[in-house]
């Protein structure tokens, strides 16, 4: 007895398997070509600032490839990679801006935080609203700026050591105006008067 056996089917469901192999495929590849390029593009750009810019810009570069390579094995979560990378995204905004604007291969620690990350750098969170630009907080941190990057962050830069050590001392030293008319400054005690701090780098 013969059976009949219709291989029209499998060979149409093998057909459309591997029609979708190669669409998958070609997606992956269009996407490493376009991440390849866009890294190229970030090297051609990073090539006209000096090895110190150079540096902290391949080191953004590197910092987002950990958390890509954290994103695709499921180690983090999406809110977590989408602030970490617009975070990248920003510092790196900012550093070129400050190289250009400045001239010098010389760029401060930066740091940029959300409004509700505020709290990791200060104990009392400042109001940003009314933050001028250029402000020290706290002989630690200068407010550089804000910047939108997915969400606003904002930017502060890292006083070297030397420079919250020179803050402190004339702090310590520092008598205001309104201390020398109440008669509160001590004789001998030098009078200086509020400073305005203005920053070179306005975002």
């Amino acid at each position: 007895m013969w059976v009949e056996i219709d291989i029209k089917k499998p060979r149409l469901m093998s057909s459309q398997f591997s029609l979708g192999i190669c669409f998958i495929t070609s997606l992956c590849l269009a996407q490493v070509a376009g991440t390849a390029f866009a890294q190229g593009r970030q090297n051609q750009e990073d090539e006209q600032f000096g090895p110190v810019v150079s540096a902290y810009l391949g080191y953004l570069r590197n910092e987002q490839e950990v958390v890509d390579d954290r994103a695709s094995r499921r180690e983090i979560s999406r809110a977590y990679y989408r602030r970490n990378s617009n975070r990248i995204r920003a510092l790196r905004e900012i550093a070129i801006r400050i190289a250009k604007e400045s001239g010098n291969d010389y760029l401060p620690e930066l740091e940029a935080v959300t409004g509700a990350e505020l709290g990791t750098l200060f104990e009392h969170a400042p109001n940003m609203g009314s933050l001028p630009i250029g402000k020290v907080l706290n002989n630690t941190f200068r407010f550089i700026g804000s910047i939108r990057s997915g969400e606003m962050f904002y930017v502060f830069a890292r006083l070297d050591p030397y420079e919250q050590l020179d803050l402190k001392e004339r702090g310590a030293g520092r008598v205001t105006e309104g201390q020398r008319r109440s008669g509160s400054a001590k004789p001998g005690e030098p009078v200086t008067r509020p400073r305005r701090v203005v920053s070179p780098w306005r975002i």
